[in-house]
């Protein structure tokens, strides 16, 4: 099957119209469908030149959009090619089907278009959003740190400052007690009653 290209003039959607109901071409465009049906490459040719314009014209109506439009109606006219043996003449004219196909493929490929530019928006808005599985662990840190903080407040000062030099500096005992001007002793005493009392504030068992 050969491809043509398509003429360059619109044909308004009213013209497609009166087309429909010109009735003296219809014998002709009837008989050529039953050829094409039989694979007569030169009918199709003949059926492509007679309705390439309507086809176009109904297709553009819908889509708006030249590129598109030009796209939509080749596939229309292949799919004339390719179902011709569908064609039931006494269901209605070869026009009208052929039109009605047209209509249709335009109506999809609008469907079609906006159904892909939701799938990409749902696509946009799951990318800025979270996992539920990051979102829990990034609210129980936060509450374990707020947790922490407040019970770090119930401890003395010593205690408070034992523990912050030792396990969030990563001080050693010697090097706590050198810091707080106090003997290595009372810094481990100070440690282990501190941790004590956070673990019970905590609610952290042993």
């Amino acid at each position: 099957m050969s491809r043509r290209t398509f003429r360059r003039r619109r044909t308004p959607v009213n013209e497609v119209a009166q087309i429909g109901r010109h009735h003296s071409a219809e014998p002709d465009l009837q008989e050529l469908l039953r050829r094409v049906a039989l694979g007569d490459e030169r009918a199709f040719a003949s059926v492509y030149d007679a309705v390439v314009s309507p086809v176009l014209g109904v297709v553009r109506a819908v889509l708006r959009d030249r590129a598109q439009s030009e796209e939509v109606a080749q596939e229309v006219l292949v799919e004339v090619w390719r179902t011709a043996p569908r064609f039931r003449a006494d269901r209605g004219t070869a026009i009208n089907w052929i039109l009605t196909t047209a209509h249709q493929r335009a109506v999809d490929r609008v469907r079609s278009v906006e159904a892909a530019a939701a799938r990409d928006h749902k696509a946009a808005q799951l990318d800025r959003t979270p996992e539920y599985d990051e979102v829990t662990e990034q609210v129980e840190a936060r509450l374990e740190r707020e947790q922490v903080r407040r019970c770090l407040r119930t401890l003395t000062d010593i205690q408070r400052q034992a523990v912050d030099l030792a396990y969030y500096r990563g001080l050693t005992y010697r090097e706590v007690a050198e810091v707080l001007a106090l003997p290595l002793g009372t810094v481990k005493n100070r440690l282990r009653d501190g941790l004590i009392r956070l673990r019970d504030c905590l609610g952290v068992t042993a």
